[in-house]
């Protein structure tokens, strides 16, 4: 395949990820409560030597929302009403990406999730809930890892443990994200959608060079899934990017699927997994069913039915 069509490739993935949020930010008369509220205190925190751009929004236990890759806080304007509901959100926009400049030192999620410890410390908090999507499930991960006093719950979106997860050939379109593609995605939603809120416009073929380079670099995070101490649920597509071995095969490193969980729970791991139906990796982060199945997880609910319970004696 040439670059150029590796070229229309990303520039059509782009285009679907940012075609389904401005579909699900449309504004419907019968529903004006679906549209998020303004920010109650935004700002920049250093981590990193990275001045990232933060914004809180609603009241309750706080919860950390990490984006996914070229993408920002906006991203979860769809679903933002439904989580703030009760729970404060702290969405930062990650390295690069949405209000926060690139800076000079490369993007890696080790990097980015010691950061995202400090950030949360800086602005007060001891514990936070976090939720992460794709590149951002692989920044929570890593921030879980390293500061597992930080995270009470984990919430992983569409975001494989390592790069073997990945359907093979995401492989050569991921490795083909490079500089040259700016200009052809001049008008493409994702491109416009940066261009509106980024301090300098003209990173933009810097910042796709760095998450070339960022997605050429193969990993396998395993030790840092063996670090999690804390409750972790994974959530995909049924129809996602990640292949379903690897996602069984991440649930059972988290101590899942290993065995019936017994007519009693006995067995029951504290962690979860869910498989949402009809979604794909471009649309699963703008979707009420992750809020419908991360909330009640959060929150260390669980809506089981019992059977015992419909029987009378």
């Amino acid at each position: 395949m040439s670059v150029k069509m590796f070229a229309a490739a990303i520039a059509a993935v782009a285009a679907s990820i940012v075609s389904a949020v401005a579909e699900a930010q449309e504004p419907k008369a019968a529903a004006p409560q679906a549209i998020a509220a303004e920010p109650s205190k935004k700002g920049r925190v250093e981590a990193g030597g990275i001045s990232y751009y933060y914004e809180i929004r609603g009241e309750g236990e706080p919860l950390l929302l990490l984006h996914g890759g070229l993408g920002s806080i906006d991203m979860f304007a769809p679903i933002l009403p439904a989580l703030t509901e009760h729970r404060q959100v702290i969405g930062v926009d990650l390295q690069g990406h949405g209000r926060t400049p690139l800076g000079s030192r490369p993007i890696t999620l080790e990097a980015m999730g010691a950061d995202m410890g400090k950030v949360v410390s800086e602005l007060g908090y001891d514990e936070v809930d976090v939720l992460g999507y794709s590149m951002g499930g692989g920044v929570a991960l890593q921030m879980a890892a390293q500061a597992p006093e930080k995270v009470r719950r984990l919430v992983i979106a569409s975001a494989p443990f390592a790069r073997s997860g990945f359907y093979p050939e995401m492989i050569p379109q991921q490795e083909a994200v490079n500089a040259g593609l700016a200009e052809m995605m001049k008008d493409t939603p994702m491109f416009l959608s940066y261009k509106a809120v980024a301090p300098d416009v003209s990173e933009f073929p810097r910042l796709l060079d760095a998450m070339g380079d960022l997605m050429r670099r193969d990993y396998d995070f395993s030790g840092a899934v063996a670090k999690l101490t804390m409750p972790v649920m994974l959530v995909f597509g049924d129809s996602d990017m990640v292949r379903p071995e690897h996602i069984v095969e991440f649930y059972q490193k988290l101590g899942g699927g290993l065995k019936d969980a017994g007519w009693m729970r006995e067995n029951m791991p504290k962690n979860r997994l869910a498989i949402l139906p009809d979604l794909t990796h471009y649309e699963a982060f703008a979707s009420p069913a992750l809020v419908a199945a991360a909330l009640p997880f959060l929150d260390g609910k669980s809506n089981a039915p019992s059977w015992a319970e419909q029987v009378k004696k």
